[in-house]
């Protein structure tokens, strides 16, 4: 059984992370486990910067977004030696296995460390909800009801001047925010990476709408797709609509994290510590029709989740 343990944040962060980080240190302490906290990510376990935790240094954190471990990103890391400098640190200390919350860059970075002897179990912490193996991942939920947001407040606007409103969310591989968001704000018009794009034809059926009697529309598109500056302005010149650009950008990332994101990080948490602290290594946790799952961590990395087609043919069928 491990007896010290550590915990850390990678990549991009993610509304429930705070949460994760929570989970982790209470329930290792309650199982008679020591915990650090490494500041920064690999930046951090690199350069030796880890504090331990107690119970009380992870109070009044459950409902903050962000992390309050940090992250940032280690070139140097990517390298042998910088891994085993890594490692190095952690054996020091007599930490002996990690939990990593992050996206699929930090997973990576978890199975190249467990070949060089620290165990490791993930979280998936990212708002694109693109992990291979779970149905959701930790701050997706708070990420697209922020944007069915501002997607509710754009209709306002966009209703009452007859508009064409472009939203531009995040998503530069993986269109899961945009269409997510898109089907629950009800969108006219849904962009993503993983569907082939005809700006030709957005425009035809954005005319077409129009001539029909509809006054507005709403366009979300994800950041993968194009610049949605650019993509208005074509709205705009082939169409003669009147149309606005907002770029919602990394408020996306913020905020205090949902009900769903608060349970989802403190479940997977509990197990993440439950199993590196008996020994299990080289798993991710995460969640499948509404059951925790253990992924295999080479799986998880080696394959791409893929948009689910029957929520994107329900969208647009219901935008028209």
């Amino acid at each position: 059984m491990l007896k010290r343990i550590a915990v850390m944040t990678s990549g991009g962060d993610s509304p429930g992370m705070n949460a994760a980080i929570r989970a982790v240190v209470r329930v290792a302490i309650h199982e008679g486990v020591e915990v650090w906290g490494i500041y920064n990510g690999y930046a951090g376990m690199y350069e030796d910067k880890m504090i331990k935790l107690e119970s009380r240094s992870v109070g009044d954190i459950l409902h903050r977004g962000g992390t309050f471990l940090g992250t940032a990103r280690c070139e140097v890391f990517k390298t042998l030696e910088g891994r085993q400098k890594a490692a190095e640190n952690l054996k020091r200390r007599g930490i002996e296995g990690v939990v990593i919350i992050g996206g699929d860059g930090s997973l990576t970075g978890a199975q190249l460390l467990s070949e060089l002897g620290i165990a490791v179990v993930g979280l998936p912490g990212t708002i694109d909800n693109d992990i291979w193996g779970t149905d959701y991942t930790i701050g997706f939920d708070t990420a697209i009801n922020t944007v069915v947001e501002a997607i509710n407040k754009l209709r306002d606007t966009a209703s009452s001047h007859g508009r064409v409103m472009v939203l531009e969310v995040m998503g530069r591989n993986s269109g899961w925010i945009a269409m997510t968001a898109g089907l629950a704000g009800g969108a006219e018009q849904i962009l993503i990476p993983e569907m082939t794009v005809n700006l030709d034809e957005l425009c035809a059926k954005l005319s077409k709408s129009r001539d029909a009697g509809k006054k507005y529309s709403i366009v979300v598109v994800a950041e993968g797709v194009g610049s949605a500056v650019t993509i208005g302005e074509k709205i705009a010149k082939d169409t003669g609509l009147d149309t606005r650009v907002s770029v919602l950008g990394h408020i996306q990332r913020g905020g205090s994290p949902s009900v769903f994101d608060r349970i989802l990080a403190s479940t997977l948490a509990e197990h993440a510590v439950m199993a590196l602290i008996s020994g299990i290594s080289n798993v991710l946790f995460g969640s499948k029709n509404g059951a925790v799952v253990a992924i295999d961590l080479v799986d998880a990395i080696g394959h791409k989740r893929t948009i689910d087609t029957s929520t994107f043919r329900l969208a647009t069928l219901l935008s028209k």
